[in-house]
């Protein structure tokens, strides 16, 4: 596996890669790889010649208050991992190298970026639609892969791609659990033994609402009081935010008449955690 730090390095090498009609499958991380991190560099495996991983700890995406300094960090076990997987460059650039002194071009998506995380994260989607859009611009990746966990980050991506004419087709994964549903997550390293098994809670609100849905109840706003029930019942567990919205605007929906996410997020302790479920009529639910 070849380990590349500078833009201009990756950058010529996908451009190589480009002109010998070699495709180009790109998985991007933050590092403190889990299982769920690898079934995406698995799915570009095996639909890309070549597997392009970027390790860059985002400082545009956490806000003043967050965990910017504290986010888990496992070069060498990570390198490791993805050696194993079978990727072929992986792409750790520092961050002056993302965002070189004098900096300054951001970009928005406007109305999402307000959206679920957005709205208790204010800069969060902005900082993500920037290096999204960088990454993009310097591996030119044919194929990027993200998982289903983050939803609302899927939607401002996609968007994102679909509004500034990235030739690349974005591919989303399912969510990976552990054993008790919940959902793999780099920040689940910072929880407490009894935060750990009150975070089992989002997947069970999950399972609770989509329960409900097939037993007839296709009230938006019913599934979303099943998900603030089930979580408000964790003593542990702080809500942020309980919703069932429109997988792609993150729309409020009154009706289950199309595909809709419910999605949640809560906290433990000082750990933020998201998870997410999709229902749909006519079909099974989208629940791993």
């Amino acid at each position: 596996m070849q380990v590349l730090t500078s833009t201009t390095a990756v950058q010529s090498r996908a451009l190589d890669l480009r002109a010998s009609e070699r495709s180009i499958g790109l998985v991007p991380t933050m590092g403190a790889l889990h299982e769920g991190h690898l079934s995406l560099v698995r799915a570009a495996r095996r639909e890309n010649d070549v597997v392009l991983v970027s390790l860059f700890v985002n400082p545009t995406q956490f806000g003043p208050t967050e965990d910017l300094a504290r986010y888990p960090r496992d070069l060498e076990g990570d390198r490791q991992k993805l050696e194993d997987e079978g990727a072929d460059i992986l792409w750790r650039p520092p961050a002056e190298e993302v965002y070189p002194p004098g900096y300054q071009t951001y970009i928005r998506v406007e109305d999402l970026e307000t959206r679920l995380d957005g709205a208790t994260r204010p800069g969060h989607f902005r900082g993500v639609a920037t290096v999204v859009s960088k990454l993009f611009h310097v591996c030119l990746p044919h194929r990027a892969y993200f998982g289903q966990k983050d939803a609302a980050q899927v939607a401002v991506i996609r968007r994102l791609a679909q509004d500034l004419n990235f030739p690349l087709r974005v591919v989303v994964c399912p969510i990976v659990r552990e054993p008790d549903g919940l959902a793999m997550s780099s920040r689940n390293a910072y929880l407490s033994p009894a935060d750990r098994q009150a975070a089992t809670v989002l997947y069970r609100s999950l399972q609770a609402a989509v329960s409900l849905y097939h037993a007839g109840s296709h009230a938006a706003e019913s599934l979303r009081q099943c998900l603030i029930a089930a979580i408000s019942s964790e003593p542990r567990a702080k809500l942020d935010y309980a919703a069932a919205v429109d997988p792609d605007t993150l729309q409020p929906l009154d009706q289950v008449t199309r595909p809709t996410l419910l999605a949640v997020a809560a906290w433990f302790g000082g750990t933020r955690l998201i998870d997410n479920a999709v229902v749909a009529p006519r079909a099974h639910s989208l629940l791993p």
